[in-house]
């Protein structure tokens, strides 16, 4: 934490707090549990200009509005990049799976808050997270990080025209725009067994919420890179998120998902390329397999012809996996 947080802390009647450093993610953001203070809370340091608190403090408001459970802001210094936060608790979905919880309950769970955030119209303000940004992000990983690893070489100009037209072709039947959380799996959620239905599961890292099309979400959740998710309690997410959705032609959700998983998989599959290259990370590639395997899959639909065909003109199927160049290990 920096140095100017114990100011901030004293500010708000945290001084005595002590205080508790959390795990760090991939992001230039600290957390830190706060022990001892008029009440249960964490310390967001987020230090500009890498990061940028205003989307987080707008995004929490809207969750808190329509009834969904955000951590509650206490006090926030937007310019510094300090916010105090509700402390929700210790545990998230993720964990929880990873003692042997039994999944369906917290899919079915998400799957229920997933629908109410997605009813509800979305806040002022948000970025597009439509066709063309989607394509640059996959472009971003895919062409510039695996393909260069993978082959050898960049790829040629008219190659990545032909991906990104591949991409477009293939999102822009899908361009609804509704809030995205972008990030909706289980380490970024909570369970609340305290709390009434669907505020019984906390929501985490919102701060890249954006417009876009809500099948992106369904498919970050039961699609999940970072781990397995059993057919059949994929299945039971989908149908239980469709039911409280009941407006929705079902067929074209799915085509959508379909279009949607194949767009993040490619390029979270890729990503595992460059954190191993570019940040030293290599132990991000043992989700390689998974991101390819659930990219073959999705290619199988329709809706995901475009990509489908890019690939099969300029990746043979024994490519699509980690470039053998990259071990899991450094």
């Amino acid at each position: 934490m920096r140095a100017s947080a114990t100011d901030f802390l004293a500010a708000q009647g945290w001084a005595a707090a002590r205080v508790e450093p959390l795990p760090a993610d991939a992001s230039f953001r600290r957390y830190a549990r706060l022990h001892g203070g008029p009440r249960p809370a964490l310390l967001m340091d987020a230090p500009p200009p890498q990061e940028d608190v205003r989307p987080f403090l707008h995004v929490a408001a809207h969750l808190s509005s329509i009834g969904l459970s955000a951590p509650e802001v206490f006090a926030a210094d937007a310019a510094a990049g300090f916010v105090l936060l509700e402390d929700l608790g210790a545990r998230t979905v993720a964990q929880a799976l990873d003692v042997g919880e039994d999944p369906l309950p917290h899919y079915l769970a998400a799957a229920h808050v997933l629908a109410a955030l997605h009813e509800a119209p979305p806040p002022g303000g948000l970025p597009r997270w439509d066709a063309a940004r989607m394509a640059e992000t996959a472009g971003a990983t895919f062409l510039d990080w695996w393909w260069p690893e993978a082959f050898g070489a960049p790829p040629a100009a008219a190659v990545a025209r032909s991906f990104r037209a591949a991409m477009d072709a293939m999102l822009a039947p899908f361009a609804a725009q509704g809030f995205v959380h972008r990030d909706f799996f289980p380490a970024n959620l909570m369970p609340l067994p305290g709390r009434a239905p669907p505020r019984g599961v906390g929501i985490l890292d919102f701060q890249d919420a954006a417009l876009g099309h809500p099948a992106y979400d369904l498919v970050s959740l039961v699609e999940d890179a970072r781990r397995d998710v059993a057919p059949a309690v994929r299945d039971a997410a989908v149908a239980h998120y469709l039911a409280h959705r009941p407006g929705l032609d079902a067929a074209a959700f799915r085509a959508a998902m379909a279009a949607m998983a194949a767009q993040r998989h490619l390029r979270v599959a890729a990503l595992w390329t460059r954190l191993a290259r570019r940040d030293g990370k290599p132990g991000y590639l043992r989700h390689g397999p998974r991101c390819w395997a659930l990219l073959d899959a999705a290619l199988g639909h329709p809706a995901a012809a475009p990509l489908r065909a890019f690939l099969d003109a300029h990746v043979p199927p024994a490519m699509r996996c980690n470039p053998a160049s990259l071990r899991e290990t450094a």
